[in-house]
């Protein structure tokens, strides 16, 4: 009703369809239908007990207050020297901005730097809030393929020649959202050679950097020499700790580009909460064996869901080296992404996402969260592959 009243720029704003179809899902269920949830990108387990503990004794000594916007100082100096071990790199306080979940340090980075016009290279397919908010803020959204062939890492050479004088931010996700794939070192150091010295940001989107197989150590373009200060890192607690309804994360940033992030919060937010941040603040600094537990239960039901999905004609799925999706290939299906999506919620009773819903390069692929136990993943299988039979 009110569609010809609202700001232009509200056409602009896309969605992130894991919730559209969550929502779908739902309804099935209030009708009776059993649903196994592959769709949604949130660990199965509890918040760790001692995190909520801590939560609780905050509430209890008083957090109930305001902050500052950036964050408690105590809590903004953890995250400053858990980020300084994790990612290889000094920082303070000064230059972390607690905020109510990551998507607000994308949201923020976005509107603090980029102008109408210029270009902001994001991955495709990739997490769908970086095209929309580029969009929302008149940027030129460019996106560069993630491919298969190439373990959906970056193609570097097709990256030096999406770099324009327009560029403004390059994003990057790694290990990434929807394909699990994961930067090289060597594939990090020559992004920093491509982007060094041209007056270009680098949004590094690190949330899942915990959450590796193999070996796999995700390195931070923050740590490459002369990156420091043009990288913004966001990251925060949902998968790791399993926090996903807590909304809580933090970027890290120069600590002058973090008090006009600092100021978006004011607008936006004032603060966040601060029991929550105090929880956080345990989570980091309180014991880590819940955490190390989850991602070695993430990597068995990997290995499965890879098994599984590649023991049935017409689908394949390369094994990732991080994050919990698979990213499995339905092009010898004959069917589109989408339409799979609905054949699969409909007949089979899984919940999954077209490849689309992260980009027009996910055509020909889906989205499962392995994020579920042995039991619904092994259940789900079975499913997928009698409807596939079907077709």
């Amino acid at each position: 009703m009110f569609a010809d009243l609202l700001a232009a720029r509200m056409a602009n704003l896309g969605t992130e369809t894991a919730f559209l179809v969550l929502a779908k899902a739902r309804s099935l269920e209030t009708q009776g239908k059993e649903i196994i949830h592959l769709e949604i990108g949130e660990p199965d387990f509890d918040t760790p007990r001692h995190i909520i503990e801590a939560a609780i004794r905050a509430l209890n000594a008083g957090y109930t207050h305001y902050t500052p916007a950036p964050g408690l100082p105590e809590v903004r100096e953890a995250i400053a020297d858990y980020a300084t071990k994790q990612k290889g790199v000094p920082y303070n306080a000064g230059e972390v901005v607690i905020t109510p979940g990551g998507k607000p340090v994308i949201f923020f980075t976005i509107l603090a730097l980029v102008n109408p016009g210029d270009e902001v290279i994001y991955p495709n397919p990739g997490f769908p809030i970086y095209e929309s908010v580029i969009n929302f803020a008149g940027g030129k959204a460019v996106p560069i393929p993630l491919r298969e062939e190439k373990d959906f890492r970056l193609d570097l050479d097709e990256l030096s020649h999406l770099i324009t004088p327009r560029t403004k931010l390059l994003i990057l996700n790694s290990p990434a959202n929807p394909t699990g794939g994961v930067l090289t070192p060597e594939d990090v150091a020559r992004i920093a050679d491509l982007v060094r010295g041209r007056n270009i940001f680098v949004l590094s989107d690190e949330i899942y950097d915990r959450i590796v197989y193999e070996g796999a150590r995700p390195v931070s373009i923050a740590a490459q020499p002369g990156m420091k200060d043009w990288t913004i890192i966001l990251d925060g607690f949902s998968k790791t700790y399993a926090m996903t309804g807590w909304r809580l994360g933090f970027g890290l940033m120069h600590r002058e580009l973090a008090e006009y992030v600092a100021q978006l919060m004011v607008n936006s937010n004032s603060c966040t909460a601060a029991f929550i941040q105090k929880a956080g603040q345990e989570a980091l600094t309180g014991p880590q064996d819940v955490a190390v537990a989850m991602v070695a239960e993430f990597k068995k039901r990997r290995d499965i869901i890879v098994e599984g999905l590649n023991s049935i004609p017409g689908i394949t799925c390369k094994r990732p080296l991080g994050s919990f999706y698979v990213f499995p290939s339905i092009k010898n299906l004959g069917r589109s992404s989408q339409e799979m999506e609905t054949i699969l919620m409909e007949k089979a009773g899984v919940a999954v996402l077209s490849g689309t819903a992260f980009g027009k390069y996910g055509e020909g692929y889906l989205r499962l969260s392995y994020a579920n136990s042995v039991e619904n993943i092994e259940k789900a299988l079975e499913k997928i592959a009698a409807v596939v039979k079907e077709l």
